[in-house]
């Protein structure tokens, strides 16, 4: 079946970066658009970014902007995230997930999970 792995969480310090991966299989990824969630503790799981199966549309949560970068690499089924000047506030398990939805802001579009990773960000 269709597997979505992350990996490269890990805790680091405020200013810091990390890059997380997501690989994916039996997945026909070139046709899905990828997005990255995450979900810090007591709070509801909220978008954090996406790119469309074409590259040719990309968007941030306003929290991220600026600072976190997704792209995407067809040739390995694997698309990232990186994350720069990370804050406190980052702090949170990351989760991709995999959409053929024209809407992929919602966690509700998206068919495939990531079973998640952890990103701490100490001050």
């Amino acid at each position: 079946q269709v597997q979505l792995v992350e990996s490269g969480g890990a805790m680091v310090q405020a200013g810091g970066s990390l890059r997380l991966s997501c690989a994916t299989s039996k997945l026909t990824f070139s046709r899905y658009t990828m997005g990255w969630f995450r979900q810090a503790p007591g709070k509801e799981r909220e978008f954090v970014a996406y790119k469309s199966w074409n590259s040719s549309s990309v968007s941030y949560a306003d929290s991220v902007k600026g600072r976190f970068t997704i792209s995407r690499d067809d040739a390995k089924n694997t698309v990232y995230l990186q994350m720069n000047s990370l804050k406190p506030e980052d702090t949170a398990v990351y989760y991709c997930a995999a959409t053929g939805s024209l809407s992929p802001t919602t966690q509700y579009a998206y068919a495939y999970w990531g079973q998640g990773t952890q990103v701490t960000v100490s001050s």
